[in-house]
């Protein structure tokens, strides 16, 4: 396999040497090696301009036209325009599109393996996942993953800690989960299922009416820079974290392998440094807007604010552990998958807990500086 690494110092160097700030914001690159320009397309699984997922998914085409000076221009289309939501894979797969914007656990059907690049259910943060896709070897396993279907992943985004979600029915124990119809992707959706509840797996765009006309009784989506602009608050009435299913959620720019190959080496180059500048713009953005959007939810809608019970939490991490062995045994790249997560952990988590966890938990819950 060729298992291509990221830019080195040197070819960034040399790629961002070339591009000069011009009038403002606009950026002009010089010194290319070649003029050959090319049109894309990229799908997402997301609505159009749908605030943090759309907005970073233009953002990202946008860097990519910018850096190349318009030699590479990338058209985005919501879920829906070109292709459904679900269909993202396919289209990029198959060439219908070069390019897509996505999340790689809607792929577990297709590809098993491709869920451990999205969220992990009681894992890594966002910037623990960061440093095992960067340096930890994640990277590496995850284009193996995809390289039989003719597709280059590049990291792309991170949402951060989500929410457990919005439920229509108080969880006060595992009881309360048995029969539970949730939209829940991914690992997570699995554990659900095995802790008595029934997974679904629904566009986020369908998300409102089936919560409110009961198809479903509780929903995740990603967090309250989301979750409002969905206006979910008005179709449930409990709002609980956290977000155990997904405690760092990584988004995923997809590229065609022969749309790749066709490319000279400055704008495959330009691909990376923008995929990788996403990737802080993303997370930086959810950040900001998360702890704008909660106050709103809870102030002007008077939203209820739930912790789940830690003896559901504790009994939803056991079926996790479970399952995590029960896949490493089935399958041959899943346990190399999960042997370089440990791995990856054992090494970071030392320093996490004595850094980040202790300085967290030095903060009050509610301050101002």
């Amino acid at each position: 396999m060729d298992r291509r690494k990221f830019v080195t110092a040197a070819g960034a160097a040399g790629v961002l040497a070339a591009c000069t700030k011009q009038q403002g914001s606009q950026v002009e690159c010089s010194g290319q090696s070649s003029q050959q320009t090319f049109e894309w397309k990229m799908v997402t699984s997301w609505p159009r301009d749908f605030p943090g997922l759309g907005t970073n998914a233009n953002r990202l085409a946008e860097k990519i036209g910018r850096l190349s000076n318009g030699r590479l221009k990338v058209k985005v289309y919501g879920g829906n325009e070109l292709v459904p939501p679900f269909e993202v894979f396919d289209a990029v797969s198959q060439g219908t599109a070069e390019m897509g914007h996505s999340a790689a656990y809607y792929w577990k059907g297709k590809a098993p393996a491709a869920q451990f690049f999205a969220g992990i259910p009681f894992g890594l943060s966002a910037q623990e996942l960061h440093g095992w896709f960067y340096f930890g070897g994640g990277m590496e396993l995850w284009r193996e993953v995809y390289e039989p279907f003719g597709i280059i992943p590049f990291l792309a985004g991170n949402s951060g800690p989500q929410m457990a979600g919005w439920f229509n029915r108080e969880i006060n124990s595992l009881d309360d989960l048995q029969g539970l119809k949730m939209r829940i992707p991914g690992l997570g959706g699995e554990i659900l299922r095995r802790a008595g509840g029934t997974p679904q797996t629904i566009p986020g765009a369908e998300l409102f009416t089936a919560l409110q006309t009961g198809t479903i009784d509780a929903t995740e989506w990603v967090g309250p820079y989301n979750d409002l602009a969905f206006g979910l608050f008005r179709a449930a009435k409990y709002y609980y974290y956290p977000g155990w299913h997904e405690p760092g959620t990584a988004l995923e720019c997809l590229v065609n392998r022969d749309a790749w190959d066709a490319l000279p080496q400055d704008l495959r180059d330009i691909i990376e440094i923008a995929s990788q500048a996403s990737v802080v713009d993303t997370l930086s953005d959810f950040t900001y807007q998360n702890g704008k959007s909660l106050r709103i939810l809870l102030d002007e809608h008077g939203v209820e604010l739930r912790r789940l019970p830690d003896d559901v939490l504790i009994k939803l991490k056991q079926i996790g552990d479970d399952l995590m062995l029960e896949l490493a045994s089935d399958d041959e790249l899943i346990g190399r998958i999960l042997a370089s997560l440990n791995a990856y952990y054992e090494t970071v988590n030392p320093w996490t807990t004595i850094s980040d966890r202790t300085l967290l938990n030095l903060r009050p819950e509610i301050d101002t500086f």
